[in-house]
Protein backbone atom coordinates (compact mmCIF):
# COMPACT_ATOMS: atom_id res chain seq x y z
CA UNK A 1 0.00 0.00 0.00
CA UNK A 2 0.88 3.91 -0.83
CA UNK A 3 0.63 5.90 2.01
CA UNK A 4 0.84 9.78 1.76
CA UNK A 5 2.18 10.92 5.49
CA UNK A 6 1.30 13.98 6.56
CA UNK A 7 4.99 15.15 8.26
CA UNK A 8 5.11 17.60 10.77
CA UNK A 9 6.72 18.04 14.19
CA UNK A 10 5.10 15.12 16.33
CA UNK A 11 6.23 12.38 18.66
CA UNK A 12 6.21 8.92 16.41
CA UNK A 13 7.77 10.50 13.01
CA UNK A 14 9.97 7.46 12.51
CA UNK A 15 8.72 5.19 14.53
CA UNK A 16 5.70 4.85 12.34
CA UNK A 17 8.00 5.40 8.95
CA UNK A 18 9.89 2.52 10.27
CA UNK A 19 6.55 0.25 10.95
CA UNK A 20 5.11 1.27 7.32
CA UNK A 21 8.36 0.05 5.43
CA UNK A 22 8.62 -3.44 7.70
CA UNK A 23 5.07 -4.40 6.91
CA UNK A 24 5.61 -3.62 3.20
CA UNK A 25 4.55 -0.40 2.65
CA UNK A 26 5.81 2.82 0.95
CA UNK A 27 5.05 6.53 1.93
CA UNK A 28 5.83 9.84 0.79
CA UNK A 29 5.89 12.21 3.26
CA UNK A 30 3.90 15.84 3.17
CA UNK A 31 5.50 18.54 4.78
CA UNK A 32 3.08 20.28 7.04
CA UNK A 33 2.52 22.62 9.75
CA UNK A 34 -0.10 22.30 11.84
CA UNK A 35 -0.14 26.14 13.21
CA UNK A 36 -3.62 25.85 11.23
CA UNK A 37 -4.71 22.71 10.85
CA UNK A 38 -8.35 24.12 10.09
CA UNK A 39 -8.22 26.14 7.03
CA UNK A 40 -5.50 26.82 4.44
CA UNK A 41 -5.86 27.48 0.94
CA UNK A 42 -2.44 26.89 0.38
CA UNK A 43 -1.97 23.45 2.19
CA UNK A 44 -5.26 22.45 0.43
CA UNK A 45 -4.15 22.91 -3.33
CA UNK A 46 -0.77 22.01 -2.71
CA UNK A 47 -2.16 18.80 -0.75
CA UNK A 48 -4.45 18.01 -3.81
CA UNK A 49 -1.77 18.44 -6.22
CA UNK A 50 0.34 15.98 -4.44
CA UNK A 51 -3.06 13.23 -4.42
CA UNK A 52 -3.41 13.82 -8.10
CA UNK A 53 0.47 12.84 -8.44
CA UNK A 54 1.22 10.25 -6.40
CA UNK A 55 -2.59 8.57 -6.10
CA UNK A 56 -1.51 7.37 -2.96
CA UNK A 57 -4.11 4.49 -1.59
CA UNK A 58 -4.44 6.09 1.78
CA UNK A 59 -3.26 9.39 3.89
CA UNK A 60 -2.02 9.22 7.87
CA UNK A 61 -1.36 12.01 10.03
CA UNK A 62 -0.46 11.97 13.92
CA UNK A 63 -3.50 13.60 15.37
CA UNK A 64 -6.44 15.43 12.86
CA UNK A 65 -6.53 18.09 10.90
CA UNK A 66 -9.97 19.40 9.46
CA UNK A 67 -8.13 21.18 6.71
CA UNK A 68 -6.99 17.70 5.20
CA UNK A 69 -9.71 15.61 5.50
CA UNK A 70 -11.32 18.15 3.64
CA UNK A 71 -8.59 17.73 0.63
CA UNK A 72 -9.54 13.83 1.33
CA UNK A 73 -13.34 13.77 1.62
CA UNK A 74 -13.05 16.00 -1.96
CA UNK A 75 -11.14 13.74 -3.55
CA UNK A 76 -12.15 10.95 -1.79
CA UNK A 77 -9.03 9.49 -0.32
CA UNK A 78 -8.73 7.39 3.28
CA UNK A 79 -8.07 9.39 5.85
CA UNK A 80 -6.09 7.79 8.78
CA UNK A 81 -5.29 10.04 12.01
CA UNK A 82 -4.25 8.92 15.17
CA UNK A 83 -4.62 11.49 18.19
CA UNK A 84 -1.90 11.08 20.93
CA UNK A 85 -2.86 14.29 22.54
CA UNK A 86 -5.42 14.89 24.88
CA UNK A 87 -7.16 17.36 24.87
CA UNK A 88 -7.45 17.59 21.16
CA UNK A 89 -10.05 20.19 20.21
CA UNK A 90 -10.00 19.48 16.15
CA UNK A 91 -11.70 16.19 17.48
CA UNK A 92 -14.99 18.14 17.90
CA UNK A 93 -14.63 19.66 13.77
CA UNK A 94 -17.92 19.42 12.04
CA UNK A 95 -15.55 17.41 9.40
CA UNK A 96 -14.85 15.02 11.86
CA UNK A 97 -18.10 13.35 10.50
CA UNK A 98 -16.39 13.39 6.94
CA UNK A 99 -16.58 9.79 5.27
CA UNK A 100 -13.24 9.15 4.28
CA UNK A 101 -12.13 9.68 7.89
CA UNK A 102 -10.66 7.25 10.30
CA UNK A 103 -9.92 9.08 13.39
CA UNK A 104 -8.03 6.70 16.37
CA UNK A 105 -8.24 8.00 19.69
CA UNK A 106 -6.07 6.40 22.49
CA UNK A 107 -8.95 6.92 25.05
CA UNK A 108 -11.92 3.93 25.10
CA UNK A 109 -13.86 6.57 27.14
CA UNK A 110 -13.85 9.53 24.53
CA UNK A 111 -14.46 6.92 21.82
CA UNK A 112 -17.44 5.55 23.98
CA UNK A 113 -18.46 9.69 23.90
CA UNK A 114 -18.70 9.85 19.77
CA UNK A 115 -19.96 6.35 19.69
CA UNK A 116 -22.90 6.84 21.39
CA UNK A 117 -23.55 10.24 19.41
CA UNK A 118 -23.64 7.89 16.27
CA UNK A 119 -20.64 9.04 15.12
CA UNK A 120 -18.77 6.16 13.44
CA UNK A 121 -15.51 8.17 12.27
CA UNK A 122 -13.85 7.95 15.57
CA UNK A 123 -12.51 4.86 16.72
CA UNK A 124 -10.26 3.34 19.61
CA UNK A 125 -6.93 2.44 18.85
CA UNK A 126 -4.16 2.48 22.14
CA UNK A 127 -0.64 4.03 21.71
CA UNK A 128 2.43 1.85 21.16
CA UNK A 129 6.20 1.85 21.67
CA UNK A 130 8.84 1.07 18.77
CA UNK A 131 10.02 -2.09 21.36
CA UNK A 132 13.28 -3.05 18.29
CA UNK A 133 14.52 0.46 18.61
CA UNK A 134 14.12 0.92 21.98
CA UNK A 135 16.08 -2.74 22.69
CA UNK A 136 19.23 -1.47 21.15
CA UNK A 137 19.70 0.78 23.86
CA UNK A 138 21.82 -0.15 26.84
CA UNK A 139 22.60 1.74 30.35
CA UNK A 140 22.40 0.90 33.65
CA UNK A 141 20.58 1.35 36.79
CA UNK A 142 21.31 5.65 37.69
CA UNK A 143 18.14 6.68 39.41
CA UNK A 144 15.70 5.30 42.18
CA UNK A 145 12.36 7.02 41.49
CA UNK A 146 12.05 9.30 38.35
CA UNK A 147 9.29 11.55 36.72
CA UNK A 148 9.36 12.72 33.16
CA UNK A 149 6.37 15.36 32.06
CA UNK A 150 5.51 18.95 32.57
CA UNK A 151 4.29 20.09 35.70
CA UNK A 152 1.95 22.76 33.86
CA UNK A 153 3.81 25.64 35.58
CA UNK A 154 5.24 27.18 31.94
CA UNK A 155 2.81 28.47 29.24
CA UNK A 156 0.08 25.82 29.49
CA UNK A 157 -0.83 27.39 32.40
CA UNK A 158 -3.87 29.07 31.55
CA UNK A 159 -5.65 29.59 34.81
CA UNK A 160 -3.12 31.26 35.98
CA UNK A 161 -3.48 34.28 33.98
CA UNK A 162 -6.84 35.55 35.19
CA UNK A 163 -5.60 38.17 37.51
CA UNK A 164 -9.29 39.70 37.86
CA UNK A 165 -11.65 36.16 38.87
CA UNK A 166 -13.93 37.39 41.40
CA UNK A 167 -13.22 35.75 44.83
CA UNK A 168 -16.58 33.64 44.58
CA UNK A 169 -15.26 32.20 41.38
CA UNK A 170 -11.78 31.69 42.78
CA UNK A 171 -13.30 30.22 45.91
CA UNK A 172 -15.89 27.67 43.87
CA UNK A 173 -13.00 26.49 41.68
CA UNK A 174 -10.45 26.25 44.42
CA UNK A 175 -13.17 23.63 46.27
CA UNK A 176 -13.92 21.77 43.06
CA UNK A 177 -10.43 21.25 42.07
CA UNK A 178 -9.77 20.28 45.99
CA UNK A 179 -12.68 17.72 45.34
CA UNK A 180 -11.68 16.40 42.14
CA UNK A 181 -7.97 15.75 43.26
CA UNK A 182 -9.48 13.24 45.99
CA UNK A 183 -11.37 11.33 42.35
CA UNK A 184 -9.49 9.18 40.46
CA UNK A 185 -11.13 7.28 37.29
CA UNK A 186 -13.97 10.27 37.05
CA UNK A 187 -13.64 13.83 36.56
CA UNK A 188 -16.81 15.76 37.03
CA UNK A 189 -15.30 19.64 35.73
CA UNK A 190 -16.72 20.14 32.61
CA UNK A 191 -20.02 19.45 34.38
CA UNK A 192 -19.72 21.56 37.04
CA UNK A 193 -18.52 24.83 35.49
CA UNK A 194 -22.07 26.49 34.83
CA UNK A 195 -22.32 28.04 38.25
CA UNK A 196 -18.85 30.36 36.78
CA UNK A 197 -18.24 30.59 33.16
CA UNK A 198 -19.98 33.97 33.17
CA UNK A 199 -17.06 34.96 35.39
CA UNK A 200 -14.51 32.61 33.44
CA UNK A 201 -15.03 34.43 30.23
CA UNK A 202 -14.56 37.89 31.99
CA UNK A 203 -11.28 36.91 33.40
CA UNK A 204 -10.11 35.01 30.17
CA UNK A 205 -12.04 34.99 27.41
CA UNK A 206 -12.04 31.50 25.38
CA UNK A 207 -14.71 31.13 22.52
CA UNK A 208 -15.23 27.77 20.45
CA UNK A 209 -13.91 27.43 16.99
CA UNK A 210 -16.41 28.26 14.61
CA UNK A 211 -15.94 24.97 12.98
CA UNK A 212 -16.38 23.10 16.07
CA UNK A 213 -19.37 21.04 18.17
CA UNK A 214 -16.94 22.19 21.67
CA UNK A 215 -18.92 23.88 24.29
CA UNK A 216 -17.14 27.02 26.30
CA UNK A 217 -17.56 24.59 29.09
CA UNK A 218 -15.37 21.92 27.25
CA UNK A 219 -12.60 24.82 26.60
CA UNK A 220 -12.20 25.88 30.33
CA UNK A 221 -12.70 22.20 31.74
CA UNK A 222 -10.28 20.34 29.55
CA UNK A 223 -7.43 23.24 28.23
CA UNK A 224 -7.86 25.23 31.89
CA UNK A 225 -8.85 23.86 34.92
CA UNK A 226 -7.72 19.58 34.65
CA UNK A 227 -4.15 21.40 33.63
CA UNK A 228 -4.25 23.07 36.87
CA UNK A 229 -5.43 19.88 38.81
CA UNK A 230 -3.04 18.24 37.04
CA UNK A 231 0.22 20.80 37.95
CA UNK A 232 -1.26 20.64 42.00
CA UNK A 233 -1.33 16.71 42.04
CA UNK A 234 2.01 16.56 40.49
CA UNK A 235 3.75 18.53 42.56
CA UNK A 236 1.55 17.23 45.34
CA UNK A 237 2.82 13.72 44.93
CA UNK A 238 6.69 14.71 43.86
CA UNK A 239 6.95 16.40 46.78
CA UNK A 240 5.51 14.14 49.22
CA UNK A 241 8.04 11.54 47.53
CA UNK A 242 11.02 13.41 47.74
CA UNK A 243 10.63 13.71 51.71
CA UNK A 244 11.58 10.06 51.86
CA UNK A 245 13.73 9.67 48.44
CA UNK A 246 15.58 11.18 45.99
CA UNK A 247 13.59 12.10 43.27
CA UNK A 248 15.02 12.48 40.06
CA UNK A 249 12.41 15.91 37.53
CA UNK A 250 12.60 15.91 33.80
CA UNK A 251 11.16 18.40 33.04
CA UNK A 252 10.45 22.33 31.07
CA UNK A 253 10.20 24.10 34.41
CA UNK A 254 13.81 24.31 35.85
CA UNK A 255 13.27 26.76 38.31
CA UNK A 256 11.54 23.50 40.51
CA UNK A 257 13.07 22.52 43.57
CA UNK A 258 12.30 20.24 46.83
CA UNK A 259 14.45 18.75 49.00
CA UNK A 260 16.11 15.72 47.18
CA UNK A 261 15.10 16.53 44.49
CA UNK A 262 16.99 16.53 41.04
CA UNK A 263 15.88 18.69 38.46
CA UNK A 264 17.51 17.81 35.08
CA UNK A 265 15.94 20.05 32.96
CA UNK A 266 13.83 18.80 30.09
CA UNK A 267 15.02 15.51 27.81
CA UNK A 268 15.03 14.95 24.14
CA UNK A 269 12.25 12.37 23.25
CA UNK A 270 13.86 10.09 20.98
CA UNK A 271 17.41 9.09 22.00
CA UNK A 272 16.96 10.91 26.04
CA UNK A 273 14.15 9.82 27.50
CA UNK A 274 14.22 5.87 26.95
CA UNK A 275 17.77 6.05 29.01
CA UNK A 276 16.01 7.62 31.93
CA UNK A 277 12.95 4.91 31.49
CA UNK A 278 16.15 2.22 31.75
CA UNK A 279 18.04 3.92 34.18
CA UNK A 280 15.09 4.57 36.75
CA UNK A 281 14.14 1.74 39.19
CA UNK A 282 10.50 3.29 39.74
CA UNK A 283 9.05 5.48 36.40
CA UNK A 284 6.03 7.27 37.90
CA UNK A 285 3.08 8.39 35.69
CA UNK A 286 0.54 11.21 36.80
CA UNK A 287 -1.78 11.55 34.05
CA UNK A 288 -3.11 14.35 32.87
CA UNK A 289 -6.52 14.80 34.04
CA UNK A 290 -8.09 15.32 30.59
CA UNK A 291 -7.67 11.75 29.59
CA UNK A 292 -10.32 10.05 30.94
CA UNK A 293 -9.39 6.54 30.86
CA UNK A 294 -6.46 6.08 28.24
CA UNK A 295 -3.63 5.04 28.46
CA UNK A 296 -0.98 7.66 28.05
CA UNK A 297 1.96 7.63 25.24
CA UNK A 298 4.19 8.00 27.75
CA UNK A 299 3.51 4.89 30.12
CA UNK A 300 3.65 2.69 26.65
CA UNK A 301 7.04 4.51 26.48
CA UNK A 302 8.26 2.82 29.63
CA UNK A 303 6.80 -0.29 29.55
CA UNK A 304 8.37 -0.23 25.53
CA UNK A 305 11.82 0.42 27.58
CA UNK A 306 11.73 -2.14 29.77
CA UNK A 307 11.28 0.68 32.58
CA UNK A 308 9.06 -0.26 35.58
CA UNK A 309 6.03 1.17 35.14
CA UNK A 310 4.61 3.05 38.20
CA UNK A 311 0.95 5.11 37.45
CA UNK A 312 -2.24 6.37 38.60
CA UNK A 313 -5.19 4.07 38.07
CA UNK A 314 -6.38 4.54 34.05
CA UNK A 315 -9.09 2.24 33.29
CA UNK A 316 -7.85 1.17 29.81
CA UNK A 317 -4.86 -0.19 31.64
CA UNK A 318 -7.21 -3.07 32.64
CA UNK A 319 -8.19 -4.13 29.05
CA UNK A 320 -4.67 -4.70 28.06
CA UNK A 321 -2.27 -5.38 31.02
CA UNK A 322 -2.50 -6.99 34.34
CA UNK A 323 -1.89 -4.91 37.44
CA UNK A 324 0.92 -6.34 39.63
CA UNK A 325 1.87 -8.19 36.65
CA UNK A 326 2.96 -5.76 34.40
CA UNK A 327 2.30 -2.41 36.05
CA UNK A 328 1.59 -1.46 39.31
CA UNK A 329 -1.07 1.33 39.73
CA UNK A 330 -1.43 3.35 43.40
CA UNK A 331 -4.78 4.58 44.49
CA UNK A 332 -3.87 7.73 46.80
CA UNK A 333 -0.64 9.29 47.82
CA UNK A 334 0.11 6.90 50.80
CA UNK A 335 -0.53 4.00 48.60
CA UNK A 336 2.06 5.28 46.00
CA UNK A 337 4.55 5.65 49.27
CA UNK A 338 4.11 2.51 50.40
CA UNK A 339 4.61 0.94 46.95
CA UNK A 340 7.66 3.06 46.00
CA UNK A 341 8.97 1.82 49.59
CA UNK A 342 8.40 -1.84 48.11
CA UNK A 343 9.61 -2.38 45.11
CA UNK A 344 12.68 -0.26 46.10
CA UNK A 345 13.22 -3.19 48.64
CA UNK A 346 12.05 -5.82 46.25
CA UNK A 347 14.65 -5.77 43.30
CA UNK A 348 13.92 -9.08 41.86
CA UNK A 349 10.06 -8.51 42.16
CA UNK A 350 10.19 -5.10 40.41
CA UNK A 351 12.57 -6.23 37.77
CA UNK A 352 9.95 -9.06 36.96
CA UNK A 353 7.40 -6.83 36.14
CA UNK A 354 8.97 -4.19 33.92
CA UNK A 355 10.29 -7.72 32.17
CA UNK A 356 6.58 -8.65 31.97
CA UNK A 357 5.53 -4.97 31.10
CA UNK A 358 8.06 -4.77 28.23
CA UNK A 359 6.89 -8.31 26.83
CA UNK A 360 3.71 -7.69 27.07
CA UNK A 361 4.29 -4.42 24.93
CA UNK A 362 6.50 -6.30 22.03
CA UNK A 363 3.74 -8.92 21.84
CA UNK A 364 1.05 -6.86 20.57
CA UNK A 365 2.00 -3.27 21.45
CA UNK A 366 4.26 -2.42 18.70
CA UNK A 367 4.03 0.21 15.82
CA UNK A 368 3.82 -2.51 13.75
CA UNK A 369 0.43 -4.26 14.86
CA UNK A 370 -1.28 -0.45 14.99
CA UNK A 371 -0.07 -0.52 11.07
CA UNK A 372 -1.85 -4.02 10.89
CA UNK A 373 -4.63 -2.93 12.72
CA UNK A 374 -4.89 0.13 10.60
CA UNK A 375 -4.21 -0.69 7.14
CA UNK A 376 -6.38 -3.55 7.30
Amino acid sequence: MKILFIEWASFGNEDIKEAFTAEGHTFICFPFSNRDGRQDAETKSALSAVLHKETPDAVFSFNFFPVISQVCNKEAIRYISWIYDSPYVMLYSYTAVNPCNEIYVFDRELYMEFHNAGIRTVRYMPMAANTARLDMMESAILYDVSFVGSLYTEQHNFYDRMTNLSEYAKGYLEALMAAQMKVQGYNFIQESLSPVMDDLYKALPMDPNPDGVESREYLYAQYMINRKITGLERIDLLSAVAQYHTLDLFTHDTNVTLKNLRNHGTVEYYRQMPLVFKQSRINLNISLRSIKSGIPLRAFDIMGSGGFLLSNFQADFLEHFIPGEDFVYYESKEDLLQKIGYYLNHEDERACIAKNGHDKVVSGHTFRDRVREFLT
